[in-house]
């Protein structure tokens, strides 16, 4: 192959792959930014319900499906329990753990994170209006696109 031709077989294999996992991108991006800030779960005493939408979707970020399992309650503490688990802090521990450190800080990473999720959407989507821009196959951009949202879809239904 000549130069310029493997050239230009790397850039549409560039531009359409990109097309067609952009739709996935932004979705990892956006959830993922979401879940660094814990909008997607609740927290013991906390009145914050999070929206279904954002469990959903959290899990299928995390686990690769929509369907979220029951959590299982715990269960209630016997008389034979309590006894029990006296004797075993009876015992002294063999391991001890050093204490604890200063408190660490995770704000900082956090916003890192969420700024390197934006930076990643608006990479993709100005990636995306290139790619429509600068084709002269623009219904083949279109059609990988929507491949790119609907496989996904209808892997979901597998």
């Amino acid at each position: 192959m000549p130069p310029a031709r493997t050239l230009k077989t790397i850039r549409l294999t560039h531009l359409y792959s990109g097309v067609f996992l952009a739709p996935a991108i932004l979705f990892f991006a956006i959830t993922g930014g979401l879940q660094m800030f814990g909008l997607h779960e609740s927290t013991r005493g906390s009145s914050y319900v999070p929206p279904a939408i954002l469990v959903h979707l959290s899990q299928l970020h995390k686990k690769g499906t929509l369907y979220v399992p029951q959590r299982k309650q715990p269960k209630p503490v016997t008389p034979d329990t309590s006894k029990s688990d006296a004797k075993k802090s009876d015992t002294p521990r063999t391991d001890q753990t050093p204490p604890p450190g200063p408190p660490h800080n995770p704000h900082p990473i956090k916003i890192f994170f969420a700024i390197t999720a934006l930076g990643l959407v608006v990479s993709t989507c100005s990636g995306l209006v290139m790619a429509w821009k600068y084709t002269r196959r623009k219904p083949l951009v279109a059609v990988t696109f929507l491949a790119g949202i609907v496989i996904p879809l209808l892997l979901l239904l597998i």
